[in-house]
């Protein structure tokens, strides 16, 4: 069944065509993941579809009855400050928080009534509130605050969400909250405007799972393409103003874009030389002169005006880097021992240990609050430790990507930025640079504050490349930067000579850059866990199987009394206690299914005219329902742990 429609919508911002003729359907249940490069009109398409945005012209339509919900890019919550997470969470339901205060209100006078004698009006409140108390647990009002819970504690808000407030917490957590308030509202079109930007690797993998299993529609807008992969089902690729709709995920989407091109380009050719060879006897037809001859040539210029001319493919402009070194650095870039770390007299890092030699591509990981980015930092010598030490080799120049894109100048235009900081270097060859970086000559007098993040990414890292450092710390490079700026980034980093360190939640970008991998896990001793790799391709999924395989060996290893391996009794004892889960999360599923019956069961019996008119058996029936929608909420939070 079709749920949204689109139909020749287009939007201009001034003289700038954005989007033009975007039609496509989208279907129930349907994943659709939207791709292009920065400023093709990806978040304003999202914004028409959600309605927070008009579009100059076309339509938008909805199935009957459809809910939308949408999270922004960047989410501003202070003015919701004094909320504790928990309300946040639940002001989503304001329906059902409305029907329970009315029901606490029926129960109240229904009470009163019965004290003072009222049979008859006690036995109508009764019925009411039977009626809309069926209602309300139709509707979810018995399970919501549930979801909420189970929301906040999948990505990263803990079990204390009735005492935190929003003003505790962070602007990208402001973003995940909305988030988390989203899924538990469970719109049938769900809008995503990079839900992946500031999530840890854990809440990512269950992101992905939770959307790839959506009950519902879902539309995503991501430059994540590990994400893309494994969530959408459909593609929607915008390009030059207008869209097309593609079967499949990321990849297999892109490969057949490229067969399509690859055609079209092909029939392209074929016919530039049946043009050539007409527009050739046309010619020799003139030169003969004869009235024969211009017989032919008329209908060789038929020929041709009948044909359809087929435009040559307009490709996406992209980003072109090279990071080269001034000179080589020592073997040994940098040890870092027992450094410690604290903000506010909170531990961020605790005696962590690790060194690094030249030419490795070491990828730092670890959940938020870890101190990744902190880590970075201090390296750089933008924050000083409180104990231990930090010794970079001989020769070694380092250049800092910072994730918050601080280091340039907000008064400055972008040419002032590069020619400030290189200021040896000749005006062209600093357009040289920025047009490698698609910043053309009217673009390079626009100031830094006016840039999106993307634009002040390529800034960035076009300042990186000038530099020519010997040793690269990027804390999230990726972030800002569309599909095919990630691509030259990661075949830059191949062809680089030098050393990188690095932060990234991109597990496209872990694959093909790293070849090392650092884990911060404050728990161990050193602060961190090293994994070896034996090639770069595929180091996102060495890492995650020698993770889950390393963690449940240190799992066995504290729930044995030795250090000697499993006996096999203790093997079978493993075995069975797996098969013993296994059976209880089928017994569990199996009896939330027949739950589920029973209510339906229930409802039905209470909408019969004869059950509906006996009080003494509407209660009964309604304490029942009670229990099972608790016994029901209690299966729904065990299944969901």
């Amino acid at each position: 069944m079709i749920v949204l429609g689109v139909s020749d919508v287009a939007v201009s911002f001034g003289a700038k065509t954005v989007l033009q003729g975007i039609s496509f359907s989208v279907e129930e249940r349907d994943r659709v993941g939207i791709i292009g490069v920065n400023g093709v009109g990806k978040s304003t398409l999202l914004k028409v579809i959600a309605g927070t945005g008009e579009p100059d012209h076309g339509i938008v339509s909805f199935g009957r009855g459809v809910t939308v919900g949408m999270l922004e890019q960047m989410t501003d919550l202070s003015s919701s400050a004094s909320l504790s997470l928990m309300a946040y969470m639940e002001s989503a339901f304001t329906e059902l928080l409305q029907a329970e205060k009315e029901l606490e209100d029926i129960e109240l006078a229904m009470i009163t009534a019965a004290d003072q004698g009222r049979t008859a009006e006690a036995a109508a409140l009764a019925s009411k509130y039977d009626q809309k108390s069926m209602a309300f647990e139709q509707n979810g009002g018995k399970v919501f605050r549930g979801k909420c819970r189970s929301m906040l504690a999948r990505l990263g808000f803990g079990e204390d969400g009735d005492k935190r407030s929003i003003r505790e917490i962070s602007g990208g957590q402001h973003t995940r909250l909305a988030l988390a308030r989203l899924l538990a509202r469970e719109p049938d079109i769900l809008l995503l405007d990079e839900p992946t930007n500031h999530l840890d690797m854990d809440a990512l993998q269950w992101l992905e799972d939770y959307l790839a299993t959506y009950p519902k529609t879902v539309m995503v807008v991501s430059h994540d393409r590990y994400f893309l992969d494994r969530v959408t089902t459909k593609t929607l690729h915008l390009s030059h103003t207008h869209a097309v709709l593609y079967p499949g995920n990321y990849t297999s989407a892109k490969e057949k874009r490229e067969a399509d091109e690859a055609s079209l380009e092909k029939r392209r050719r074929e016919q530039m030389k049946i043009r050539a060879r007409i527009e050739v006897n046309i010619e020799f037809q003139r030169r003969c002169g004869q009235e024969h001859n211009f017989v032919t040539i008329r209908s060789k210029q038929k020929q041709l005006d009948r044909m359809e001319v087929i435009e040559k493919t307009k490709g996406e402009k992209s980003v072109k880097m090279r990071f080269d070194t001034s000179e080589e650095s020592a073997a040994n870039v940098l040890t870092v021992r027992d450094l410690c770390f604290s903000y506010q007299q909170k531990p961020i890092l605790s005696h962590v240990s690790f060194a690094i030699r030249r030419g490795e591509r070491v990828l730092f990981l670890g959940k938020n609050g870890t101190g990744k980015s902190t880590l970075l930092k201090l390296l750089c010598g933008k924050l000083q430790p409180k104990s231990g030490y930090i010794e970079y080799g001989y020769r070694v120049k380092v250049g800092y990507y910072d994730q918050e894109i601080s280091a340039l100048d907000a008064n400055r235009s972008i040419f002032e930025e590069l020619h400030s900081t290189f200021p040896d270097r000749t005006h062209l060859e600093i357009r040289s640079a920025l047009a490698l970086f698609l910043f053309g000559a009217e673009d390079i007098d626009q100031k830094i504050s006016t840039l999106s993040g993307g634009e002040k990414a390529r800034v960035l890292l076009c300042k990186l490349m000038l530099d020519k450092v010997n040793v690269l710390v990027l804390d999230e490079p990726t972030n800002h930067l569309d599909i095919a700026s990630r691509e030259a980034l990661e075949v830059a980093l191949s062809d680089y000579e030098g050393t990188v360190i690095a932060v990234s939640h991109d597990r496209y970008f872990i694959d093909r850059t790293a070849s090392r991998l650092i884990e911060l896990c404050p728990e161990r001793p050193g602060g961190v866990w090293d994994y070896p790799l034996e090639e770069n391709e595929g180091a996102y999924t060495v890492y995650r199987e020698f993770r889950d395989k390393t963690t449940f060996e240190e799992d066995q290893k504290d729930k044995v009394p030795t250090d000697a391996k499993l006996s096999y009794e203790q093997q079978k004892k493993a075995r069975a206690a797996a098969r013993s889960e296994e059976k209880r999360q089928a017994e569990m599923q199996r009896r939330v299914a027949e739950i589920e019956q029973e209510l339906s069961t229930i409802s039905a019996l209470m909408e019969q005219p004869d059950i509906a008119s006996d009080y003494q058996k509407t209660a009964e029936l309604y304490a029942k329902m009670e229990d099972l929608e608790e016994e029901l909420l209690h299966l729904y939070e065990a299944l969901m742990a």
